[in-house]
């Protein structure tokens, strides 16, 4: 735990079972025995995993929850370690989704926005990155900057299940774009209200591409909330669909933003190397209140659908993660509060967005240069495609996942 100040309560079990099995970088912790009494939240019947979620359930009073869900059967350990820490590293990532992480990215800024502090992130980003080898991300070389939701130094009160999450973000920014500068900014209670101040200082501050991993139930302030902190041209803004399988949330449901949906992701035979299908948490299904945006084409949904794209997010097949505040370290964490950074760093790889233009758009016109996810479900629905993956556009993996970064580019 650190010494800097008592976290406000643990995201995660506080006694963690089972042992941690030396894994390879390309073999993520499948078979890990259960703890016990661990919850489990939205995990794939076949590869089932035991979760806690970092920030408890979505609220229904306007505030929002974080979407990380931490393995509990992988005992956390501390420090750089000798062979490679469980779950999904950058080289896995940036194999899987052809991510020109070594080549791309540089002058980028990526922001993070997340509620409450982490007063370890710093420390435990340089620890992630120098596992594995990745250039240093500090404060002191301008590379990562902290402010609050307003751009400035007073930072809000920490929490260690915020914290993880925080970790979370910038490890998969990291991960997928190791060139990026990260902007990460905490807001000062998990409201739309801060969280959507915390979006326009990012804005302000420079980053063209912001993500969101936190959702709440929709309400009639949406369309308001939209044109307060969500309407940036020329940003690209993206959004965690959720974590309890079919049903939405907000901001997911928000027109002006890419909605992230999840999959599973297992490394295989095959000229790719990796299998992929649905993750049955995964959020997605049909908005009550938003209208349609003029670029998604599906029938089965008058309204907003969600999700558009999608990248790993299934805790069973999660990734790795340091975070020392709070917990012990080296973590297994999933959830589409994975795969929103992922694609937020995808849209950095893939140049900056024209001014005036509408990020959200720029899949859907290169639908042909993603990988097509096409099996796996989140749940029962009609029509089926709302939570079923199939050919082209389904709900829980939009039009499916990274194929490099053309998807990700106006033209």
């Amino acid at each position: 735990m650190s010494s800097l100040t008592l976290p406000r309560r643990r995201g995660i079990l506080s006694a963690v079972t089972g042992a941690l099995f030396p894994l390879a970088v390309l073999t993520p912790p499948f078979g890990v025995a259960p703890a016990a009494n661990a919850a489990t939240a939205g995990a794939d019947p076949r590869f089932s995993a035991p979760v806690v979620r970092a920030c408890g359930s979505p609220s229904t009073d306007r505030r929002v929850t974080c979407l990380a869900l931490v393995r509990t059967d992988v005992a956390p350990q501390r420090g750089l370690l000798s062979s490679a820490p469980p779950g999904l590293g950058p080289a896995d990532l940036q194999r899987a989704y052809a991510l020109p992480a070594t080549a791309g990215g540089t002058g980028q800024t990526v922001a993070v926005v997340d509620a409450y502090d982490n007063p370890r992130a710093e420390a435990d980003l340089a620890t992630y990155r120098a596992q594995y080898r990745l250039p240093p991300c500090t404060i002191a070389n301008g590379c990562l900057r902290k402010v609050d939701e307003n751009g400035g130094a007073r930072l809000p009160p920490p929490d260690a299940g915020w914290g993880q999450e925080e970790a979370l973000d910038l490890d998969m920014i990291s991960a997928a774009c190791p060139n990026c500068r990260i902007l990460l900014v905490e807001a000062s209670r998990p409201t739309i209200e801060a969280l959507g101040a915390g979006v326009n200082t990012a804005v302000r501050l420079g980053a063209r591409y912001v993500s969101n991993s936190y959702g709440g139930p929709e309400d009639s302030s949406a369309a308001r909330s939209d044109a307060s902190y969500f309407t940036h041209p020329g940003v690209a803004i993206t959004v965690a669909s959720g974590d309890s399988g079919y049903g939405t949330l907000y901001p997911a449901t928000s027109r002006q933003v890419t909605t992230v949906g999840g999959t599973a992701l297992r490394p295989s035979g095959g000229s790719r190397g990796w299998t992929e299908y649905a993750w049955s948490g995964a959020g997605s299904g049909c908005s009550a209140l938003t209208a349609k945006p003029r670029w998604q084409r599906d029938t089965g949904c008058a309204r907003r659908t969600i999700a558009d794209v999608s990248a790993v997010a299934d805790p069973a097949t999660g990734v790795a993660v340091y975070d020392t505040y709070g917990v012990g370290g080296w973590l297994v964490v999933g959830g589409t509060s994975a795969s929103a950074p992922m694609i937020a760093a995808a849209y950095a790889l893939a140049g900056t967005p024209p001014a005036g233009s509408l990020p959200a758009s720029f899949p859907y016109a290169h639908a042909d240069a993603l990988h097509d996810v096409t099996s796996g479900s989140n749940g029962s629905c009609a029509p089926a495609y709302l939570c079923t993956a199939g050919s082209g556009y389904d709900g829980p993996t939009g039009l499916g996942t990274p194929n490099g970064v053309t998807a990700f580019r106006a033209d």
